[in-house]
């Protein structure tokens, strides 16, 4: 299983593995995995039943498994790779499970960003939550089913950069464009400040620069003892293109 896995890190480079579980299915029979592939636009996901982890072999995960029409959320609940993901993911899990129907959430392994947990992840969207409280979550999960973002706790898609990440926050902020396809990142170049990016907006484009700088002294994870000032990717105002 490890050559599989390394396999699909050479095949598919920008892929992300994650595991994912369902406490209710302990002692089911066969196993479920998922394949999203996350694009601007024309996202997809997938759903594949296998008897045991070597039905992977073999596989070729560009194709398998049947269409999911669903949204499917993740929420980071892995407590061995820093104690603060089970703490709030848990809870998380717990009320998004009361919300949807039964397999559309799972909790998963660790998706980055300690500091952000409760961390929820919409696919095939990719969008990307952070800090979300159990109180907090159905307008996530409602915005999920809806094809748009809640910008309130939205850290960003897993098909941008840091820095496009930035940019594509701050169009729709500026435009209140909440369509998950409604906003898109046309190009991302550096500069001496550091970025500029091309955003596109419902027809319009805007000009985005972006700058890298050190956030505030925190505790990176709950288990940290010193505080360390995390890396951060500021936006400045959006300045419509000629057309």
């Amino acid at each position: 299983m490890k050559i599989f896995l390394r396999g699909c890190r050479r095949t598919l480079p920008h892929a992300r593995i994650l595991f994912v579980r369902r406490p209710e299915r302990r002692g089911a029979d066969g196993l479920v995995a998922f394949v999203a592939r996350t694009r601007e636009r024309g996202s997809e996901l997938r759903r594949l039943e296998l008897e045991s982890y070597d039905d992977l072999l073999g596989l070729d995960l560009a194709a398998a498994g049947a269409a999911v029409e669903h949204p499917l959320l993740l929420v980071c609940t892995h407590g061995k790779h820093d104690r603060c993901c089970s703490k709030f993911g848990r809870p998380l899990y717990d009320e998004v499970r009361e919300q949807v129907d039964e397999g559309w959430v799972w909790q998963c392994s660790h998706v980055g960003g300690d500091r952000f947990a409760g961390n929820l992840v919409s696919l095939p969207d990719g969008a990307y939550y952070g800090r979300v409280e159990p109180g907090e979550s159905w307008p996530v999960v409602e915005a999920a089913l809806g094809g748009r973002i809640h910008l309130p706790l939205y850290r960003g898609r897993s098909c941008h950069s840091f820095p496009a990440q930035a940019a594509e926050r701050a169009v729709r902020e500026h435009t209140g464009l909440l369509g998950v396809g409604a906003v898109g990142v046309v190009s991302l170049e550096r500069t001496a400040e550091g970025w500029r990016a091309v955003v596109r907006a419902d027809g319009a484009g805007y000009d985005v620069d972006v700058r890298r700088e050190q956030g505030e002294p925190t505790h990176l994870t709950c288990a940290a003892e010193e505080l360390r000032r995390p890396a951060r990717y500021v936006a400045g105002s959006p300045r419509a293109r000629a057309s």
